[in-house]
Parts: structure tokens; sequence; C-alpha cells
């Protein structure tokens, strides 16, 4: 794959798309929730072959005339980050647009290096955040597929509410009816008064102001650059055999998502500098189905972030059904509706000081740290814009913070595969790739049928 020739795309032409109404400007305070996010974006992108006899032309009307009308309901993402006067964020919804940005690429699908996306999507396939809350970039390939990528402001939205965004986006594409309404209510997730906070909630959350500054080492080694992307898929097959391993003795059984977890610990958990080093990881919890039935079309961030953190030792040593009780038993305190309303509470108590999850502060003589965030409504059977399903889709995170992160998604082949997403440091990508590289296979176009 490293000896492809290499992707050159051509910006042809940027537009500011707007909502297809007039909207009164006002603005909308970010949430609780909200505020627990740095100012980071995460992108997503789709591969599409080439839509029959339809031109570049036709294609790019459709999305634009389509993306418009979805900004009538999800109106904040053509608004902009502002701070209020306590120098929070929030928005300001003036329907001031996002980029759309149309451009060519010199390569065709069959040879596009989707499992290093540092060469091809990072600053080629996926826009520039120039302005507002989200960008689009539409890239022509020379075979005449389509690459469709968006970037959004990660303290506006969260996964679940790109993916609601994306569907709706789609279906009005297709003059199809539009399947939910998104909800912006804050009043959805407000702190209690009185609040009341598990002392637990300190030991995963951190105002920033207490978070320990990078040592000399750590500046000099300049960590945040040795970050890279790739992206894997793992057969059906293997998960059923990481997830029967990862059962116990007495045949409780792990999901299929802490069974590869479990399995990643392990692997990373080589990267360490010696045995004694701690290592932590951490899973992304969604609480929309905590929190009730009113919280299905929220559109925000409605994340915690649980961690477990073990002697490099423990994790190398002991086998991966104790990893994975380890993963389970963490996950069991952040799947309340309790421990939401408690975060809630949390961030209150230290507002408007900023705070962050310590998963992603990790300490100057701390080992490896990993994040895993299931992508597993990750929509790419339903991002059909009417001219077929995207042929691959995948989340593109590279968010150079000191911890890992790994997503992992339904494969677009839907024989039960997943495709994962990994961005981790480079040792540890070396690590995987060599000493589980039986389960995590490259993403090639030949698997895609490309």
């Amino acid at each position: 794959m490293g000896s492809m020739k290499e992707l050159k795309v051509n910006l042809v032409r940027t537009d500011v798309v707007t909502a297809a109404v007039p909207m009164e400007q006002h603005r909308l305070p970010l949430s609780n929730l909200d505020l627990l996010l740095p100012p980071v974006d995460f992108g997503v992108f789709f591969c599409y072959k080439k839509p029959g006899s339809l031109e570049f032309a036709s294609v790019v009307s459709t999305l634009k005339v389509s993306l418009s009308q979805a900004l009538v309901d999800y109106y904040p993402l053509a608004g902009q980050v502002v701070a209020n006067s306590a120098g929070e964020p929030e928005l300001l919804c003036n329907n001031g647009g996002l980029d759309f940005v149309e451009a060519f690429g010199d390569l065709s699908l069959r040879v596009l290096d989707l499992h290093q996306p540092d060469e091809t999507v990072q600053g080629k396939l996926m826009p520039e955040k120039k302005r507002g809350v989200a960008a689009i970039q539409a890239t022509e390939l020379m075979c005449g597929g389509i690459v469709v990528a968006c970037i959004f402001d990660h303290r506006v939205i969260d996964a679940y509410s790109a993916n609601m965004f994306l569907t709706a986006w789609a279906e009005m594409a297709r003059s199809a009816d539009t399947s939910l309404k998104p909800s912006f209510c804050r009043s959805l997730i407000q702190a209690r008064n009185p609040g009341f906070t598990d002392p637990s909630l300190d030991e995963m959350y951190v105002p920033i102001s207490s978070l320990q500054p990078p040592s000399e080492v750590e500046q000099e080694e300049g960590h945040v650059d040795n970050l890279i992307s790739r992206i894997f898929y793992i057969t059906a097959k293997s998960l059923d055999g990481l997830q029967r391993d990862a059962g116990s003795s007495i045949k409780s059984t792990r999901t299929k998502l802490e069974s590869i977890s479990a399995f990643l610990w392990k692997t990373i958990a080589l990267s360490a500098k010696n045995r004694d080093q701690i290592t932590k990881m951490g899973i992304v919890v969604d609480g929309r189905t905590r929190m009730g039935n009113n919280m299905k079309t929220y559109c925000g961030n409605v994340l915690s972030i649980p961690f477990g953190e073990m002697v490099t030792a423990d994790v190398l040593d002991n086998p991966l059904s104790a990893v994975a009780e380890t993963i389970h038993g963490f996950l069991e305190v952040a799947v309340t509706k309790e421990h939401f309303l408690g975060l809630i509470d949390w961030v209150e108590a230290h507002r408007p000081e900023p705070a962050l999850a310590k998963i992603y502060c990790r300490g100057n003589d701390e080992g490896p740290a990993f994040v895993v965030s299931s992508g597993q409504r990750f929509p790419v059977f339903e991002v059909d814009f009417g001219w077929g399903k995207p042929a691959m889709g995948s989340y593109h995170f590279p968010w150079g913070g000191s911890a890992g992160y790994v997503m992992p998604m339904p494969s677009p082949i839907g024989n039960g595969d997943w495709i994962v997403y990994m961005h981790l440091f480079e040792e540890q990508m070396n690590i995987v790739e060599r000493e589980a590289g039986h389960i995590f296979r490259p993403l090639t176009p030949v698997y895609l049928g490309l």
C-alpha cells in the first residue's frame, strides 16, 4: 500500500450553504455534558462507486439542496460557537451557514489507500473547518466515484447526533420521509437543585486547572506528532472467537465490544516502558437510553467515559477473560441514569471552569492509555443520497491528545465483520500490526469489492 501513487486533490469551488428558510438569530447554550468536550473536531467520510450516468455537477446540486433542507431542522450546524459572558462556549444560531467544498482527486477508488487515512483522508478528502460548526467536502475521483466527507465541532454534537443528521440529510436527498426530528431542548440535560455528585466522578473527570503540565521529556519527544491513524477490518469469525475467549469460567458472556477492548488492552500494553507502569483503558458510554425515552432524538453530547487502570504486568499476565471482567466492572458504574445525572451536577459545581475526562490526561510517568468508542450505530447503510449505499464509510478522529482512540463500526459488506478505526502512537500501532495482525487486517479495496 505504501508504494501507491500519492493522492492529489484539487479544490475546485467552495460555497456557503445555509438553511432553506430564514432563521431568527438566537443563542443556544451548550449543555453541561457539552462543556466536558475540548474544542476538537471529528470527521466522517463515505465512499461511493460511480453513480450511474449522473454527472458530478448533478450530484453536488442534490447534496447542496438537501443539505439546505436538512439545516432547517439541524439549524445549530449553520451557526457558530461564541463565548458567553462567563467565558463559556455557546452557540450563536445565526444561519451563517457552513462551507461546502467541491474537489477532484487523481486516483480511483480501487487504488485508494484507506488503510492509511493520514495519507489520503486527512487534509485531502476531509475538509478543513475554517468557519462555523461543520464543513463538508464532495470529491470526484478519476473513476467517477465520489467521497463525501464531513467534519463537526465535537462540542456541539456527538457521534449519535451526527448519525441522525447524516441519515436525515440522505433521506431528504431521496425525498423520503425523515425518520427522526432532532431536539435541542437543553432542559433535558439540566442540573438538579440541590445537586448530588458521587465521589467516583472525581476519579473520572478533572478541572483543567488541576492538570499536570507535560514533562520536559514529553515536550522534547513531541508525543502528539507520533500519533498515527489506521483502518482495519476484523472478521465476524474473529469477533466470535474473542468473545468466547473473553467469557469467564462461570460461563458469563461479555459483549463483542468488551471482548475486543480487552484484547486491544493486552496488545497495546506491550508498548509500556516497564511492567510496573500503570496502563489505562476507557470506553465511551452513550447516556440516551439511560436518561429516558425522550432522549432518543436529543442532539448534543450525552457521553461519559469510565475507565479502568491496571499495572501493565497484570494486563499482560492475566487471561483475556480477567481483563474483560475488569472492563465490565468499570462500565457497570456508568450505565445508569444516576451516573449521568450526577455527571451533570458535577459539571455544574465546577462551572465556569472547564473540565475534561481523566482518561485523556496521561500522567508524566504513566503507561499507554486509550479509549474505545462503539460506532455500531454508524449509518453506513443509511447514507444513500439517491445513487446507492456507500461502498465504505468510517469515522476519522485524529484528535491529537495523549491517549489513543479506537472506533469499531459495522462493515459495509454486511456480513458481521467490523471496520476498526485506530488512532494510536506509532509504536503502539506497530505492535498491533505485528502482534495482532491475524485479528486486525489492513482495510483494502479488494476487501471492499472496489
